[in-house]
């Protein structure tokens, strides 16, 4: 998840080094040297991995559930209202949770084999890929490994127990109950890593290379197939809207735009290379949501707003005109224009006299509406399509990112 708005991380464990998948240990040319031994390029690889874990439990306890909180707890209450994401579509603890899911992904080597029931993780129907990072670990510390597990699963279950939606519980027990749990998160992820590091059976290319490949060809590429793929049926059910625009078409767009989040929201915990590098996670996924600017956009059909030209940059000369393109554009922009408190809107909604911020369709801005999700849509589809491409086929024209990162080769 990228904000809007530049959020930096502050670690309670200090500074990490977020480290590359690099094999600046095997001499000048990174592009030909085998991998390294010993704590060589396999080991960094996996540090990445951990580290992407690392990124997600904080944002999510931190700036997901911590920053509305801040808000909310200083009198800015309307603030802190528009701070919590998905909150058109009352899917915050959903995202929330799905993000954690990332985390059990990463470590398990497994994708959508975890149990969900009645809102709790059931671990005794994890089936661990042999070459994971929870598989190695176990074979020779199996109380550290289950140990970084019961804390995603404390995590995971304690977003799900905040009462619905998160938007009218920001400040509550189980939302601090939630935080503190992801910080705990934070912290067994930590020490998992420097388990790792320092565990010599653990950290060689020999464990770790399989660790990786499983990592990549059946957590990675399948989330973001299913990305490219789920977003695709959001295009169609959103061109069928355009066409014929009814309550019901409506509809479809909101339960295909859950279907799309649930894939991104489970690919959080590996936020690194393309999706970073080219700011395809802010183009799907910026927030919090810029609303004004999302009306004026539709009031004056100014679609090439949300294109961006050169290279992505968050602190360079453009990068203002580049937030402010991503902020009109993708996953939340989308919710905008399709849920209204929590359901799909309709044809003929009243607006909120209580309410001055409310903003419905209308048969006044019915054309630009349509044509708004068209191009978001279109956008969305073409960002997905690519961080998939950059991962599967080829990336900056050279080997896929896939390959890179097993060979730990840098992604230029």
């Amino acid at each position: 998840m990228k904000k809007n708005i530049l959020y930096v991380a502050s670690l309670a464990l200090g500074l990490m080094a977020m480290a590359s998948c690099s094999d600046d240990k095997g001499g000048d040319d990174p592009g030909n040297n085998p991998p390294a031994t010993g704590g060589g390029g396999a080991l960094n690889c996996v540090e990445q991995i951990i580290d992407g874990c690392l990124d997600i439990a904080n944002e999510v306890g931190e700036a997901k559930i911590g920053d509305p909180l801040a808000l909310y707890n200083s009198g800015q209450t309307t603030e802190a209202l528009y701070a919590v994401e998905s909150w058109y579509s009352w899917h915050s603890r959903e995202d929330y949770s799905n993000n954690i899911i990332s985390i059990y992904n990463a470590l398990t080597g497994t994708r959508g084999e975890q149990v969900v029931s009645n809102n709790q993780l059931d671990l005794t129907q994890m089936n661990a890929a042999a070459n994971s990072i929870y598989s190695v670990v176990s074979g020779v510390n199996a109380a550290m490994a289950d140990e970084v597990m019961e804390a995603v699963k404390t995590a995971h279950d304690a977003i799900l127990a905040i009462p619905q939606p998160f938007r009218n519980h920001i400040n509550s027990t189980e939302a601090l109950e939630a935080q503190r749990a992801c910080a705990d998160l934070f912290e067994a992820l930590n020490s998992l890593k420097g388990y790792i590091e320092r565990t010599g059976e653990i950290n060689t290319d020999e464990v770790l290379d399989p660790v990786v490949s499983t990592y990549v060809d059946v957590v990675v590429l399948p989330t973001y197939k299913d990305l490219k793929d789920k977003n695709q049926l959001l295009y169609n059910a959103i061109y069928a809207f355009s066409e014929n625009p009814s309550d019901a078409a409506f509809e479809d767009i909101c339960d295909a735009w859950l279907v799309a989040r649930e894939p991104w929201e489970t690919s959080e915990a590996f936020l690194f290379g393309p999706v970073a590098d080219q700011g395809l996670d802010p183009n799907m996924d910026s927030w919090p949501l810029d609303k004004d600017a999302i009306v004026n956009v539709l009031e004056t059909a100014a679609w090439g707003s949300m294109e961006w030209t050169g290279d992505f940059t968050e602190d360079g000369a453009n990068a203002e005109s580049i937030a402010n393109a991503q902020a009109v554009r993708g996953f939340h922009t989308l919710e905008f224009l399709a849920f209204r408190n929590g359901v799909a809107r309709t044809l003929n909604d009243q607006l909120d006299a209580n309410d001055p911020e409310d903003y419905v369709y209308s048969d006044a801005n019915k054309q630009n509406w349509g044509d708004y999700m068209m191009a978001a849509v279109t956008l969305l589809v073409k960002d997905s399509d690519d961080l998939y491409s950059y991962w599967n086929d080829s990336y900056k024209g050279g080997d896929s990112y896939a390959k890179r990162f097993k060979e730990h080769r840098l992604t230029d």
